[in-house]
């Protein structure tokens, strides 16, 4: 899932060699934590959140068989 997460914003970027992914999980949930240029932040959340939404709804529906609640943050 973290390849997932890690090829989908590099698609989006300027800078894909600085794109981080932080796994951390918990025995109910999986929290991929974002790193990106400070250039890329804004392409990451688009206008309105809707990128980052959509990255969200992807990964969300790719993980919904592991029965953990899926998050994807943006690390400031």
């Amino acid at each position: 899932m973290e390849d997932l997460v890690r090829t989908l914003v590099r698609g989006l970027v300027d800078h894909p060699d600085d794109v981080q992914v932080a796994v951390t999980e918990d025995d109910d949930s999986v929290l991929y934590e974002l790193s990106v240029h400070p250039d890329d932040v804004g392409k990451v959340i688009g206008k309105g959140g809707r990128i980052i939404k959509a990255v969200r709804v992807v990964v969300t529906s790719a993980g919904a068989r592991s029965g953990k609640r899926i998050a994807v943050e943006i690390a400031s």
